[in-house]
Protein backbone atom coordinates (compact mmCIF):
# COMPACT_ATOMS: atom_id res chain seq x y z
CA UNK A 1 0.00 0.00 0.00
CA UNK A 2 1.09 3.59 -0.78
CA UNK A 3 -0.21 7.08 -0.08
CA UNK A 4 0.39 8.91 -3.28
CA UNK A 5 -0.92 12.85 -4.00
CA UNK A 6 -3.16 13.36 -7.00
CA UNK A 7 -3.01 16.29 -9.08
CA UNK A 8 -5.13 15.16 -12.09
CA UNK A 9 -8.75 16.72 -11.38
CA UNK A 10 -10.68 14.03 -13.45
CA UNK A 11 -8.72 10.81 -11.71
CA UNK A 12 -9.76 12.17 -8.03
CA UNK A 13 -13.24 12.34 -9.50
CA UNK A 14 -13.11 9.03 -10.36
CA UNK A 15 -11.39 7.65 -7.26
CA UNK A 16 -13.70 9.75 -5.13
CA UNK A 17 -17.08 8.20 -7.02
CA UNK A 18 -15.39 4.75 -6.40
CA UNK A 19 -14.66 4.65 -3.22
CA UNK A 20 -17.43 6.82 -2.32
CA UNK A 21 -19.96 4.86 -4.32
CA UNK A 22 -18.85 1.56 -2.56
CA UNK A 23 -19.95 3.44 1.41
CA UNK A 24 -23.32 4.16 0.76
CA UNK A 25 -23.90 4.19 5.14
CA UNK A 26 -22.23 7.32 4.70
CA UNK A 27 -22.57 8.52 1.66
CA UNK A 28 -25.98 7.55 0.54
CA UNK A 29 -27.74 11.18 -0.17
CA UNK A 30 -26.70 11.10 -4.07
CA UNK A 31 -27.07 15.19 -3.94
CA UNK A 32 -23.84 15.35 -1.32
CA UNK A 33 -22.04 12.21 -2.82
CA UNK A 34 -22.12 14.54 -6.15
CA UNK A 35 -21.22 17.58 -4.15
CA UNK A 36 -18.34 15.69 -3.00
CA UNK A 37 -17.08 14.53 -6.05
CA UNK A 38 -17.43 17.09 -7.93
CA UNK A 39 -15.35 19.61 -5.32
CA UNK A 40 -12.37 17.07 -5.17
CA UNK A 41 -11.24 18.38 -8.18
CA UNK A 42 -9.68 21.32 -7.13
CA UNK A 43 -8.11 20.11 -3.88
CA UNK A 44 -5.16 18.72 -2.11
CA UNK A 45 -5.86 15.41 -2.65
CA UNK A 46 -4.10 11.89 -1.41
CA UNK A 47 -4.91 8.38 -2.36
CA UNK A 48 -3.84 4.93 -0.94
CA UNK A 49 -3.76 2.59 -3.14
CA UNK A 50 -2.42 -1.09 -3.46
CA UNK A 51 -1.08 -1.65 -6.47
CA UNK A 52 -3.68 -0.01 -9.03
CA UNK A 53 -6.32 -0.36 -6.85
CA UNK A 54 -7.55 2.66 -5.01
CA UNK A 55 -8.74 1.60 -1.65
CA UNK A 56 -9.12 5.42 0.06
CA UNK A 57 -8.68 9.22 -0.11
CA UNK A 58 -9.03 12.25 1.67
CA UNK A 59 -8.76 15.28 1.02
CA UNK A 60 -8.42 18.73 2.26
CA UNK A 61 -10.51 22.40 1.77
CA UNK A 62 -9.63 25.79 2.83
CA UNK A 63 -11.89 27.24 5.30
CA UNK A 64 -10.02 30.40 5.98
CA UNK A 65 -6.93 32.01 5.72
CA UNK A 66 -5.51 29.95 8.42
CA UNK A 67 -7.87 27.05 8.82
CA UNK A 68 -7.87 23.85 6.17
CA UNK A 69 -11.06 21.22 6.41
CA UNK A 70 -10.60 17.65 6.00
CA UNK A 71 -13.03 17.65 3.78
CA UNK A 72 -13.65 14.16 2.98
CA UNK A 73 -12.13 10.88 3.58
CA UNK A 74 -13.27 7.59 2.43
CA UNK A 75 -12.09 3.79 2.84
CA UNK A 76 -13.65 0.93 1.16
CA UNK A 77 -14.94 -1.28 3.94
CA UNK A 78 -12.65 -4.22 3.46
CA UNK A 79 -9.38 -1.98 4.41
CA UNK A 80 -11.04 -0.40 7.31
CA UNK A 81 -9.21 -0.76 10.87
CA UNK A 82 -5.93 -1.62 8.89
CA UNK A 83 -4.23 1.82 9.83
CA UNK A 84 -4.97 3.21 6.27
CA UNK A 85 -7.09 5.82 7.54
CA UNK A 86 -4.64 7.22 9.72
CA UNK A 87 -1.82 7.31 7.10
CA UNK A 88 -3.78 9.37 4.83
CA UNK A 89 -4.69 11.57 7.28
CA UNK A 90 -0.90 11.81 8.67
CA UNK A 91 0.40 12.65 4.82
CA UNK A 92 -2.75 15.29 4.67
CA UNK A 93 -1.99 16.98 8.01
CA UNK A 94 1.84 16.96 6.55
CA UNK A 95 0.75 19.25 3.70
CA UNK A 96 -1.68 21.24 5.56
CA UNK A 97 1.40 22.48 7.87
CA UNK A 98 3.87 22.63 5.18
CA UNK A 99 1.12 25.29 3.13
CA UNK A 100 1.29 26.75 6.83
CA UNK A 101 -2.59 26.20 8.28
CA UNK A 102 -2.76 26.72 11.93
CA UNK A 103 -5.85 24.86 12.25
CA UNK A 104 -7.22 21.62 11.02
CA UNK A 105 -11.25 21.00 11.44
CA UNK A 106 -13.53 18.12 9.99
CA UNK A 107 -17.18 18.15 10.41
CA UNK A 108 -19.28 15.19 11.16
CA UNK A 109 -22.11 13.21 12.35
CA UNK A 110 -23.00 13.76 17.02
CA UNK A 111 -21.66 11.10 18.65
CA UNK A 112 -24.48 8.74 19.39
CA UNK A 113 -26.50 9.52 16.77
CA UNK A 114 -25.64 6.52 14.21
CA UNK A 115 -22.95 3.45 14.71
CA UNK A 116 -21.44 4.04 11.86
CA UNK A 117 -20.89 7.76 12.41
CA UNK A 118 -20.00 6.80 16.41
CA UNK A 119 -16.82 5.24 14.84
CA UNK A 120 -16.36 8.10 12.53
CA UNK A 121 -15.93 10.48 15.77
CA UNK A 122 -13.67 7.75 17.65
CA UNK A 123 -11.49 7.45 14.98
CA UNK A 124 -11.02 11.64 14.77
CA UNK A 125 -10.85 11.93 18.70
CA UNK A 126 -8.23 8.92 18.09
CA UNK A 127 -6.22 11.42 15.79
CA UNK A 128 -5.80 14.08 18.33
CA UNK A 129 -8.83 16.24 16.85
CA UNK A 130 -10.62 17.62 19.79
CA UNK A 131 -14.46 18.79 19.90
CA UNK A 132 -15.13 22.46 19.14
CA UNK A 133 -18.52 23.06 18.34
CA UNK A 134 -21.83 21.41 17.56
CA UNK A 135 -24.52 22.62 15.19
CA UNK A 136 -27.78 21.13 15.78
CA UNK A 137 -29.59 21.99 12.68
CA UNK A 138 -27.09 22.89 10.48
CA UNK A 139 -27.77 19.68 8.22
CA UNK A 140 -31.16 19.11 10.03
CA UNK A 141 -32.55 17.83 12.65
CA UNK A 142 -31.22 14.25 12.09
CA UNK A 143 -27.95 14.69 11.24
CA UNK A 144 -26.70 17.37 14.39
CA UNK A 145 -22.97 18.97 13.07
CA UNK A 146 -19.89 17.90 15.15
CA UNK A 147 -17.27 20.01 14.51
CA UNK A 148 -13.51 18.95 15.71
CA UNK A 149 -10.46 20.68 15.58
CA UNK A 150 -6.69 20.20 16.06
CA UNK A 151 -4.06 23.34 16.02
CA UNK A 152 -1.24 22.46 14.31
CA UNK A 153 2.27 23.69 14.82
CA UNK A 154 5.98 24.18 13.04
CA UNK A 155 6.85 21.33 15.41
CA UNK A 156 4.40 19.08 14.03
CA UNK A 157 6.25 20.11 10.25
CA UNK A 158 9.65 19.34 11.78
CA UNK A 159 8.09 16.00 12.92
CA UNK A 160 6.13 15.21 9.40
CA UNK A 161 9.00 15.90 7.14
CA UNK A 162 11.00 12.99 9.18
CA UNK A 163 7.86 10.37 8.69
CA UNK A 164 8.25 8.05 5.62
CA UNK A 165 4.92 6.97 4.24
Amino acid sequence: MEIRQIENHMEKQRITRYILEALPEWFGIPEAREEYIEDSADRIYFCAASGEEPIGFIYLKETGRDTVELAVMGILKEHHRSGIGSKLFERAKQAACEKGYSFLQVKTVQMGKYEEYDITNRFYLSLGFKEFELFPTLWDEWNPCQIYVMALSNDELKAGSQVSL
